[in-house]
């Protein structure tokens, strides 16, 4: 479903596309990434289009928030989610030291969620996390061939615009 919203595989010009699937706590949730290169070891996340099936479930708009906030969160992670250490303590201690996504950088996020009233109740406050990373590797493999294999990007040249 998350292929289908995102029109897999009709992007316009100069827009590369990649895919993930996680699952855990129950739930099932995709993600297409969808990237542009203004210029070299620039990356602008145009587009995440989001689809999350925990189940059964009572306000929609609540796992809408939980997917956006942790895509956000995985993004950070995976453009800059560096932990450094200098005489044995940690240097980012807390969110004030921690590079995280700034609002410029924020992409369109577009969350559905499944109707699945025949299983259980699954969680929402994690399984946003995990496919952001390689669904944006992947679009950046779309983009230009070279598959990243560790993160942050930060430590590859990319830097988010």
């Amino acid at each position: 479903m998350a292929a289908e919203k995102a029109n897999w595989g009709s992007a316009p010009a100069g827009i590369f596309q990649g895919i993930a699937a996680h699952t855990s706590f129950g739930s099932y949730v995709a993600q297409v990434v969808e990237v542009s290169l203004p210029e070299e070891n620039q990356i602008k996340v145009e587009r995440v289009v989001c689809v999350a099936d925990c189940g059964t479930y009572v306000n929609p708009q609540i796992i809408q928030m939980q997917m956006e906030g942790g895509i956000l969160f995985g993004l950070t992670a995976a453009a800059f989610g560096d932990i450094n250490f200098e005489d044995g303590a940690v240097l980012q201690g807390n969110f004030d030291s921690y590079r995280m996504v700034k609002q410029k950088e924020v992409p369109k996020v577009e969350v559905y969620v499944m109707d699945n009233y025949d299983a259980g109740a699954g969680g929402v406050g994690e399984p946003g996390v995990p496919p952001i990373a390689p669904a944006l590797a992947n679009a950046l493999f779309a983009a230009t061939g070279k598959r990243i294999r560790s993160l942050p990007l930060s430590k590859h040249g990319f830097e988010l615009v």
